[in-house]
């Protein structure tokens, strides 16, 4: 097991503090194997267990696999190449921290899947009243892409963001402009055998994208390192989830926090933004064998840790922290 201590980003990380190594198996009844809170994932899991393998339960399952295999594949509201934009129902929107909500659009009909690969985004547009020309942002859901019937989106509202303002001003029953899929980076089952998650803010959801896949396979057996930067708890968006993914698989998955503010208590995880040495520290070695790191997150994280793109084709030279632990172009991916 990984040692849970905190650090602080003023000291000198210890090799010590975070050790490589997953855990061998399961928690126990009543332990815990996330950084953050346990949210009770064995006991949820265990629940969906005794259903799926009950009588009726199983009989439900069975029922509707067969219906899904007669009906065919599902109908795919974005299919790419040269489709136009398609508008969707605003049906839901979440409140999930005072700068953040997740928003439910509805899919133009029940039975559509998104058509989303992994890892892909959406492309959203509105004009605005007084502008010539429409506003366009790219997003990537965090629902999952085999949801019939809707898409969902988690947006940060930025000051001076004209896209994320206006989803913040939308109320269900509006409507919105979606085009897609935007391919990213195309993943197979074990394309590598570990993988790292650098993240800051909403640049967890293309990350949530993909770990979502690996742990929903179960022919898929890659390792999954996060390090996830926010300003406050209360930011660390999909936190739930997260927790979920480690109590589920500690063997393979693990998650490392930065709070630029964090609470008075904060025994989880470490003090201000992601630094060199606990990269040094949590990261897969760059001489290990098909390994690669993925990085999402503001201007400066990127500037930061890897530099930044050079454009939306065009991944730009490795610089920054990556760079200087040895790390390869090829090994790195930014989002």
């Amino acid at each position: 097991m990984f040692a849970r201590s905190a650090f602080r980003a003023a000291q000198p990380l210890k090799r010590t503090a975070f050790k490589r190594t997953y855990a061998n198996e399961a928690p126990s009844k009543g332990g815990s194997n996330t950084l953050l809170y346990a949210a009770g994932a064995a006991g949820a899991a265990g629940a969906g267990y005794y259903f799926f393998f009950s009588s009726s339960g199983g009989a439900r399952k069975a029922e509707a696999k067969a219906k899904e295999a007669a009906a065919g594949p599902p109908k795919k509201a974005f299919i790419g190449g040269d489709q136009g934009f398609v508008s969707l129902l605003l049906k839901d929107v979440e409140v999930l921290t005072p700068n953040t909500k997740k928003f439910v659009f509805r899919l133009p009909e029940d039975d559509m899947v998104s058509g989303l690969e992994v890892a892909s985004a959406l492309l959203t547009k509105f004009k605005p009243a007084d502008a010539e020309k429409p506003v366009l942002r790219p997003y990537t859901p965090t629902s999952d892409e085999h949801a019939k019937g809707y898409i969902e989106l988690v947006v940060k509202k930025y000051p001076n963001g004209p896209m994320s303002t206006h989803l913040h001003d939308m109320v269900p029953g509006q409507r919105l402009d979606f085009k897609g899929p935007l391919p990213k980076y195309k993943w197979e089952p074990n394309k590598h055998k570990h993988i790292a998650l650098i993240a800051g803010g909403t640049g967890i959801t293309p990350m949530y994208q993909l770990a979502r896949a690996i742990f929903s396979n179960p022919d898929d057996k890659t390792k999954v390192t996060l390090v996830f930067g926010n300003v406050s708890e209360q930011d660390i968006l999909l936190k739930r989830e997260w927790e979920d993914l480690e109590n589920t698989y500690p063997q393979r998955f693990r998650a490392f926090y930065m709070l630029d503010k964090p609470p008075k208590e904060w025994p989880v995880g470490g003090t201000g933004y992601i630094n060199k040495e606990l990269l040094k520290t949590v990261l897969p070695e760059p001489k290990e064998d098909n390994i690669k790191i993925f990085v999402c997150g503001p201007p400066g994280m990127y500037k930061a840790i890897s530099g930044p793109k050079t454009s939306p084709k065009d991944q730009g030279e490795l610089t920054g922290y990556l760079k200087e632990l040895g790390y390869s172009k090829d090994q790195v991916y930014k989002f």
